[in-house]
């Protein structure tokens, strides 16, 4: 069975804990708001979202992130009868956001800073008395400084001590992404290391105490794709989950990587999961834990829990009108970070995006991983151009023309790359852009793949789609999005 995602779709960094029957699990969000989003299963492998964390202005300020800035890696935990996330605002300068909730449906408290708690990948755990001690990726005056340790007040984000060092892991690059655990007798110690492209892994080590010292698992890496045929890469940053029947699971992060060599990802990384037994006192992997395939279709739902916005929350640019919802432009500039854009995730290998807009300006429709890299629908006055945007190149495709101030239907699908060895079968895919109406659509333009994914445009994230205004107003009177990993369900 080919492994599959648990949450597809741009969901890295997963951390997840089980109250009673339930899992519950939250990802880094960076740029983009209401931050870190919250799922929850009965079955570790069927998620539904469950809304985000940092679900209001008072929580969350990315205003100033840039690309791939802003809110990364969180960890969730419940103690004393409370749910606890903590994460790291890279856009703010408060360093780590700790917040609180009785019930996670609920509203979440209102952020305690850390501001002595300087670095990423924050952890939590609770020793013996009670302390909570902090684990995370420090930060020093000359960059990275390890994987470092703190008790921290979680009333005030006082820090009680100072840094003391951890088991940085068997050599690979960037040790980061710590989680503590209690088991038995013993204290264990997960973390990534490798960096998080092809030589990303899990590694682990024990000890008798929360500070060590750290006995390596001798099997390590837990986890690696590292040089090994197969359709995920990348795979690391994990959190260890125990059942309610005392079997214990995995979930991690992966891509999914197409096309030729280098293979290019779009999606993201996204959230992946397996069994572990233990085996003389050590986790091992098992099998993986993998959904079943299948078309999705979402229509007419923004700006639901799946929207999103960089650098500001969706209720910021969009207002609802009779007959839909207005969406206010912000800034001129497609390729701006300050560009009024909302969207949702691109959760499937193919996929179909569609808008019905009437637009009194610029705007329209738009598949982006970033604000330089993205296929743009542009409806401007009477003409409708699909409009390449590549870095700082920004190139007219195609146009057609329009009745002003009328309603259109726009159009984006990602198709498979065809060919053998050809400049088409390089990319991961095709993205068409064009007009809808009449059980047809009238392309109007098409771009490689490749320029909307991660290895052209950098960065942390993945594919979105969405609506976007330039100047003016635009009128969304509905939004739909359909995919599968099968191309032919599209």
């Amino acid at each position: 069975m080919i492994p599959r995602p648990v949450v597809p779709g741009f969901h890295p960094d997963p951390s997840v804990v089980r109250v009673g029957d339930t899992y519950w699990m939250v990802h880094s969000s960076f740029e983009y708001a209401p931050g870190v989003p919250l799922y929850r299963s009965a079955d570790l492998v069927t998620w539904e979202q469950a809304g985000h964390v940092l679900a209001r202005p008072s929580q969350l300020d990315v205003s100033a992130a840039p690309g791939s800035g802003g809110v990364t890696a969180p960890t969730i935990r419940h103690h004393d009868g409370r749910f606890w996330m903590v994460t790291t605002n890279l856009a703010d300068g408060g360093w780590q956001v700790l917040t609180s909730a009785e019930d996670p449906l609920g509203e979440w408290s209102d952020p305690v800073r850390m501001p002595e708690v300087r670095g990423i990948d924050p952890d939590l755990a609770w020793d013996d008395d009670g302390t909570l001690l902090v684990s995370y990726a420090g930060f020093g005056a000359g960059g990275p400084a390890g994987l470092v340790q703190q008790a921290v007040d979680p009333v005030t984000g006082a820090a009680l001590t100072g840094r003391r060092r951890l088991w940085q892991g068997t050599g690979g690059r960037f040790p980061e992404g710590p989680h503590l655990y209690r088991v038995g007798g013993l204290w264990y110690l997960l973390i990534a290391e490798g960096g998080t492209e092809r030589g990303h892994a899990v590694t682990i080590a024990r000890g008798p105490s929360p500070a060590g010292p750290w006995e390596p698992c001798p099997a390590n890496p837990l986890l690696t794709h590292r040089g090994v045929e197969s359709p995920v890469q990348n795979t690391g940053h994990a959190d260890l989950v125990q059942r309610a029947d005392g079997s214990w699971a995995i979930v991690f992060h992966g891509v999914r990587p197409r096309g030729a060599s280098p293979q290019f990802h779009v999606l993201g990384r996204e959230t992946f999961a397996a069994e572990v037994e233990w085996v003389h006192g050590w986790p091992r992997l098992g099998e993986w834990l993998t959904p079943p395939d299948g078309a999705v279709e979402v229509a007419d739902d923004l700006p639901g829990s799946a929207w999103v916005a960089p650098r500001r929350f969706p209720g910021e640019l969009l207002t609802r009108v009779e007959g839909g919802w207005r969406l206010t432009a912000a800034d001129p500039d497609p390729a701006s970070e300050d560009l009024a854009f909302v969207g949702r995730r691109q959760e499937h290998e193919h996929a179909r995006f569609r808008a019905t807009v009437r637009v009194d300006g610029v705007g329209g429709l738009t598949l982006r991983i970033d604000a330089r890299h993205h296929l743009d629908l542009e409806v401007d006055g009477d003409r409708v151009r699909a409009v390449a945007q590549v870095g700082a190149l920004r190139s007219v495709l195609g146009e057609a023309a329009v009745a002003p101030g009328e309603d259109v239907v726009l159009e984006i699908r990602t198709l498979p790359a065809e060919g053998h060895f050809s400049s088409t079968a390089l990319a991961p895919d095709v993205l068409v852009a064009g007009l809808a109406g009449a059980g047809r659509c009238t392309e109007l333009g098409r771009l490689d793949g490749r320029y909307v994914s991660t290895e052209v445009a950098g960065g942390m994230t993945g594919r979105l789609g969405g609506v976007w205004c330039a100047r003016g107003e635009l009128l969304v009177r509905s939004t739909a999005y359909r995919g599968a990993d099968d191309p032919a369900a599209v």
